[in-house]
C-alpha cells in the first residue's frame, strides 16, 4: 500500500492547517476541510482515515459520523474524534456512534501522531487475494463468499484487479467495457463505481478516483 489518505474535518482554520503540516511531514498524504457538509461532497471511500471535529458550525462531527456508519461504502473508515469536549458521557457517545477513538483538546501532536498509528494498524485493511474476479465462471467472491454482481460492474473490478496501480480513463473504460454502445454518458461510469463500491465493501476504498482522469485499483 502506498501513502495512507487522512481527511481532517474541522472548522477551527489554524488547528486543521497546522495539523495537516504535521501529517505530511510525517508522510501522510492528507486533506482538510472546514466543515461536515463538505468532507460529504467529497469521495470519502478514498481516505484511509477521518480526524473529524464534533463541534462545528452547521452540521456536527456526530451527525456526520452517524451518515458515514449507515452507509456500507464509507462504514469501514476508521474515524477519530478530535473536540473539545472531555467527559466520560461524551467519549461514550462518541465511540458508540462507530469512532474509532477520541482524542480531547488541546492535544499534542506527538499523542495525535501516536493515535493515528494505532487505529491504522488496528484498522488495516485485509489483503486484496481476497477479493477474485474469475471471468471463467463468471464468479466474484469477496472473503471467500460470492457476491451477484451486473456484468458491466463485474467487467469494471476484473479489469481493475487484472491491472493494480494503473488509473483507466473513462474514455477507456467506455471503449473497454461498453465497446457495443458509443452513448453512454461518462457520469454512467461513476454510478457503476458507487455501486461496485458498496458491493465490495470494506474493499470499496481499494478503487481509487483519479480527479478529471479515470479510476483504478489500489493495493
Amino acid at each position: 500500500m502506498g501513502k495512507y489518505r487522512i481527511l481532517i474535518v474541522d472548522d477551527e482554520e489554524a488547528l486543521r492547517y497546522g495539523l495537516q503540516t504535521y501529517l505530511d511531514m510525517e508522510g501522510y498524504d492528507t486533506d482538510s476541510v472546514s466543515s461536515a457538509e463538505e468532507a460529504l461532497s467529497l469521495n470519502l471511500s478514498e481516505y484511509d482515515l477521518i480526524l473529524l471535529d464534533i463541534m462545528m458550525s452547521g452540521m456536527s462531527g456526530t451527525d456526520m459520523a452517524k451518515i458515514m456508519k449507515q452507509n456500507p461504502v464509507t462504514a469501514d473508515i476508521p474515524v477519530i474524534f478530535l473536540t473539545a469536549k472531555d467527559s466520560d458521557n461524551d467519549m461514550v457517545s462518541g465511540l458508540n456512534i462507530g469512532a474509532d477513538d477520541y482524542i480531547a483538546k488541546p492535544y499534542s501532536i506527538k499523542n495525535v501522531l501516536a493515535r493515528i498509528a494505532a487505529v491504522l494498524r488496528r484498522c488495516k485493511p485485509k489483503p486484496v487475494s481476497d477479493i477474485v474476479c474469475n471471468r471463467s465462471t463468471l464468479v466474484c467472491t469477496v472473503d471467500g463468499k460470492a457476491i451477484r454482481l451486473p456484468r458491466k460492474e463485474f467487467e469494471l473490478l476484473a479489469l481493475f484487479l487484472e491491472h493494480p496501480g494503473r488509473i483507466f480513463t473513462r474514455e477507456e473504460l467506455l471503449d473497454r467495457i461498453w465497446p457495443e454502445n458509443t452513448f453512454i454518458a461518462d457520469r454512467s461510469i461513476d454510478v457503476h463505481i458507487t455501486r461496485l463500491r458498496g458491493k465490495i465493501a470494506p474493499y470499496g476504498k481499494n478503487i481509487i478516483t483519479r480527479s478529471g482522469y479515470g479510476y483504478g485499483w489500489q493495493d
